[in-house]
């Protein structure tokens, strides 16, 4: 029988967790957030794990993009672990996962998540979808570097592509047999060849291009 959120819960998350992603940018905002919460429930009911639990972990696991990213994924645990609101739903040992979980849910990190709903927002999280994948990795560098020529940040898009997602990239799957694992398949397909990378950049670029023009003269 598949598992539903409890809908107190969900209304919490949606009023008064969500929202805050909408300060966050395009690339961790809350469209991503969204999505790995889907992927999320998706792989709960794959493994069984508590559905609530999943839910509020893939809800929080961004949070801590409110301060320097490089460290997000620990200060979105302290914001969980911090939020005594939860301890209506959850006990000290389930929001101790909880935490963990968020913590481990990095793709850069080399260590195994250490348990079954680590790996789940982990897997959720990496979000194998080839145009999701290009188009938040541009978006990420408009956000961070807006006075790069085209040029440079195609050159950092390659690098990022070439060192998380290649044969020899740090990104890992936690779960066998996956919806990843094909679109990872995928990926690296592209990857491997730079002339069909340099075009889906182009093509990716261009739409974004117009969608900051069509914002403008909607402000204007």
């Amino acid at each position: 029988m598949k598992q539903q959120v409890s809908l107190e819960i969900m209304e919490f998350v949606e009023r008064q967790i969500l929202p805050r992603y909408n300060a966050f940018g395009e690339s961790h905002g809350l469209r991503h957030v969204t999505r790995v919460i889907k992927n999320s429930l998706r792989l709960a009911d794959v493994t069984g794990a508590d559905i609530d639990m999943v839910y509020v972990i893939a809800a929080y696991h961004d949070l801590g993009m409110e301060g320097p990213r490089a460290i997000h994924h620990l200060t979105s645990g302290k914001i969980l672990m911090a939020d005594a609101r939860l301890k209506k739903w959850f006990n000290a040992d389930q929001l101790k996962v909880m935490k963990e979980a968020v913590e481990d849910h990095r793709a850069s990190s080399s260590r195994q998540p250490r348990s079954i709903y680590g790996k789940i927002v982990a897997e959720a999280d990496r979000d194998i979808d080839v145009h999701e994948i290009f188009l938040r990795a541009i978006q990420y560098g408009k956000e961070n570097d807006p006075d790069k020529t085209v040029e440079e940040h195609w050159e950092r898009f390659a690098q990022h592509m070439d060192e998380k997602y290649s044969n020899n990239g740090y990104i890992k799957l936690w779960i066998p047999n996956s919806p990843n694992e094909k679109a990872l398949k995928e990926l690296r397909n592209i990857i491997e060849d730079k002339k069909l990378l340099r075009k889906a950049f182009d093509d990716i670029w261009r739409k974004c291009q117009k969608s900051i023009r069509r914002k403008k003269s909607q402000v204007e």
